[in-house]
Order: structure tokens, then sequence, then C-alpha cells
């Protein structure tokens, strides 16, 4: 079973938030989620920029370059971070569509993926804490003028992002 907690749900939609201000096409981004008492304390000239009825507060990292596998292996968070965020632009596919793929590489499969007629492109954010609670976000582009855009929440979406990223955590 997926644990989750309202204030790492209530991070995740404000990174996807704040990511989305910044349109589409964007590459991957990861935030620290620390404590807003926290940061608050070390950094007092902050209170007002910050909510203090937020419990923990995005802070966005240097980018991701290179494979994204390899990047998350090497991050290791200090003890002030409670928890961390990663969004990622996505192509998904229905599953049957999805089974049709042909076997191949991850950045070639990508692109077949994103050239099926059924593809829908969207906005991924996984984030997770310490203490093992998941919560993911999902934001489906629209692809006509004057619609919204779908967004889902559910702790379970990215389950291998939300590993990789509970692993950044080990001791």
């Amino acid at each position: 079973m997926t644990r989750t907690a309202p204030e790492l749900s209530a991070a995740a939609r404000e990174v996807e938030e704040y990511v989305a201000a910044g349109g589409w096409d964007q590459p991957p981004q990861l935030f620290a989620l620390v404590p807003t008492e926290h940061l608050l304390a070390e950094q007092p000239d902050l209170a007002d920029r910050l909510d203090p009825a937020t419990t923990l507060t995005p802070v966005a990292q240097d980018a991701l370059e290179g494979d994204l596998a390899a990047a998350l292996a090497g991050i290791m968070w200090p003890p002030a971070v409670a928890g961390c965020a990663l969004v990622q632009e996505i192509v998904m596919l229905p599953p049957d569509a999805e089974a049709e793929l042909p076997d191949t590489g991850d950045d070639a499969m990508g692109r077949v993926a994103a050239q099926h007629p059924q593809a829908r492109e969207a906005r991924l954010v996984a984030a997770v804490s310490r203490e093992g609670a998941t919560a993911c976000v999902l934001r489906l582009r629209t692809v006509a003028e004057g619609e919204l855009d779908e967004v889902v929440e559910h702790p379970s979406l990215a389950q291998n992002l939300t590993a990789a990223l509970m692993d950044t955590f080990r001791e």
C-alpha cells in the first residue's frame, strides 16, 4: 500500500502549478522539499515570501542533465531536506497501444510513442518524503483550443520513479 501525506500532496501540487506557469516543453526539474519552519529559522529574510502555514516549501535545484536514472543515483540529500519532487514531461499511450510498441531503447521507443496517433503529452510530478510517503500529480496537455488541461492525482501513478526518488534518501 502506498503511503501519502497531505503536506506532501500539497507540495506536489504547488510544484506542478509553479512549473505549469512556465508553459510546456521544459526539461526535467528537481525540487528539494524543505520544512518551511526550518527555512524561516535559517533565513528569516524569507518571511515575506513564504507562507508560514505551508508545511513544506519546494526549493528548485540545479538542472538535471544527461540520463535521468544516473542523475538521480548520484543525489544524496542533507538532513534538512524532508522530501523531494521531480517534474518531467512524458508521453502517455493507452495500454493496448503501448503493447504494440517495438522493444527498442528508451529514447527510440519514446520517439515512436510520441508519433503514435493515440499519444498524449503530460507533465508528471512525483514527490516523496524521507519517511516513505508518495504523491503524484499528472497534467494532461490539452490538444483542443479553449479546453482546460485535465489534472489527475494519485500517490502510485509513477511507482518506479517514486522508488528512484526514495533511493536519494538512502543512508
